[in-house]
């Protein structure tokens, strides 16, 4: 009995007919969570594309306006809400402002809307880049940002806030009239 019960243990050991499902179950949870980060990140970089995309279109939308109603605003908006499909817009915060230069270079916020968040207030100063700082011009400044949760979260903790933002000058005109907030002029 004891020589049967060597032979079964050595014919055991000796047996390599599992060791693949073995090694296979040991490294199943690595690649579940490699698997699932790599989602998450594909899933991160697709909305930050998104992201750009979108600042460029709001920015390429609003600097064709010479005068712009609210009524316009409202259908920039909510085109840009639609680029971000099929990601929840949500997470989305949009802001356009026109920044006005003055003679000093000082510039300050002429007029600004915002979705999914607080515009700049009118008046307030912001800081640009110094070589866009052009005595006596306006710029139109985008924004958009979104705040992306993982689904798995095995990509990074916590949230990720993706925001990108771009200047550019008026196409049509010296300025862009915001009727609700500017009246008739700059």
């Amino acid at each position: 009995m004891m020589r049967k019960l060597r032979r079964l243990h050595y014919r055991f050991v000796a047996s390599t007919g599992g060791m693949a499902a073995i090694e296979f179950a040991m490294i199943l949870p690595i690649l579940m969570v490699l698997f699932l980060g790599s989602f998450d990140g594909g899933r991160a970089i697709a909305i930050y594309m998104k992201v750009r995309s979108a600042t460029y279109a709001l920015d390429a939308i609003t600097n064709q306006y010479t005068t712009m109603q609210a009524s316009d605003m409202t259908g920039v908006m909510n085109a840009i809400t639609q680029m971000m499909k099929p990601y929840p817009s949500a997470p989305a915060v949009i802001k356009i402002s026109q920044v006005k230069i003055s003679a000093s270079k000082a510039a300050t916020i002429s007029w600004g809307v915002a979705q999914g968040g607080s515009a700049r207030a009118q008046g307030s100063t912001i800081s640009i880049p110094a070589n866009l700082a052009v005595a006596n011009t306006y710029l139109i400044f985008a924004e958009v940002s979104y705040t992306y949760t993982p689904l798995y979260g095995y990509f990074t903790a916590g949230s990720l806030a993706l925001a990108d933002n771009l200047y550019s000058t008026p196409r049509s005109s010296n300025c862009i009239i915001y009727v609700p907030q500017n009246g008739s002029s700059c």
